[in-house]
C-alpha cells in the first residue's frame, strides 16, 4: 500500500468514494451533505489530501487539515485534525483508515502538534475501532453539534 498525496486526475473518484464510505450515514441521494463530501478540489486546495493506493486501486482518502486550514473544526493551536476518513467499501478491513490515519499523525508532528483530535458520528463504530487501536481515547467534553440534528462526538491522541 502506497500513502500519497492525491492527484488532480483522481479528486472525482476520490469524492465518489467518499460518499460510498459513507452512504451509510447520509439521508440518501439528496442529502446536502454530499456536495462537501465530493468536494475533493476544496479539501486538497485548503488542506492535503491525501490517498491509499495499491497499484491502481483507490483504497481511501483522508483531509488533513493543517494549521489555518478552514477545514479545522476542534483543534486548538497545538494540536492537529484530519477529517472525512473515507476507505472504499469493497477495501475495509485492509489497513488503508488505520494507514492514513497515522499519515495524518505524522503531518501533525511535522508541524509541531503534541496532539490529534477528531470527529465522528456516534453510529461510526467501526471507525472508533480503528482509532482506539490508535490509541485515541473519547474526549465527551468536546462532543459537539455543527448542524441541527447532527451530533459529533470527539476523539483525542496525545502524539509523541
Amino acid at each position: 500500500m502506497e500513502l500519497r498525496r492525491a492527484r488532480p486526475e483522481e479528486l472525482p473518484a476520490l469524492g465518489e468514494l467518499t460518499v460510498a464510505a459513507y452512504a451509510d450515514f447520509t439521508l440518501g441521494p439528496d442529502d446536502p451533505y454530499l456536495d462537501r463530501l465530493r468536494d475533493t478540489a476544496s479539501r486538497d486546495a485548503q488542506g492535503e489530501l491525501w490517498v491509499a493506493v495499491e497499484g491502481d486501486e483507490l483504497l481511501g482518502c483522508v483531509t488533513w487539515c493543517p494549521p489555518g486550514s478552514p477545514w479545522r473544526e476542534l483543534a486548538a493551536g497545538h494540536e492537529g485534525e484530519f477529517r472525512m476518513l473515507a476507505v472504499a467499501p469493497h477495501a475495509r478491513g485492509r489497513g488503508a483508515g488505520a494507514a492514513l490515519a497515522a499519515r495524518c499523525e505524522e503531518r501533525a508532528r511535522e508541524h509541531g502538534a503534541t496532539a490529534m483530535v477528531l470527529s465522528s458520528l456516534p453510529q461510526m463504530t467501526h471507525a472508533h475501532r480503528v482509532y482506539g487501536a490508535l490509541g485515541y481515547r473519547r474526549d465527551p467534553a468536546r462532543d459537539w453539534d455543527p448542524a441541527p440534528g447532527v451530533h459529533l462526538i470527539a476523539f483525542v491522541k496525545e502524539l509523541a
